[in-house]
């Protein structure tokens, strides 16, 4: 393997890293805004309700987009297979 396929390979690892992590961070900073915009209009400092939130939006775009995960997971390993396979 050369320079250029072990760029490749790693370009393709980032991108599906950032394809799969995208969902729940993306959940997760909306439901913190909304969160953070809501203790700011009402001035409720509470601590726990920053979290309680957030976590349980998580764990449900979790369960929502582990199918999709693991198909982007499953065929970047058949990927790097072929990629080792071929030599």
């Amino acid at each position: 393997m050369g320079g250029a396929e072990v760029l490749d390979l790693a370009r393709t690892a980032i991108w599906v890293t950032i394809k799969i992590a995208a969902p729940v961070m993306l959940a997760g900073l909306a439901v913190g805004f909304l969160v953070s915009l809501f203790q700011a209009l009402t001035q409720i400092q509470e601590q726990t309700l920053a979290f309680i939130p957030k976590i349980l939006v998580v764990f449900l775009v979790l369960l929502l987009t582990l199918p999709f995960m693991a198909d982007a997971l499953a065929a970047f390993m058949v990927e790097v297979s072929e990629r080792i396979v071929a030599g």
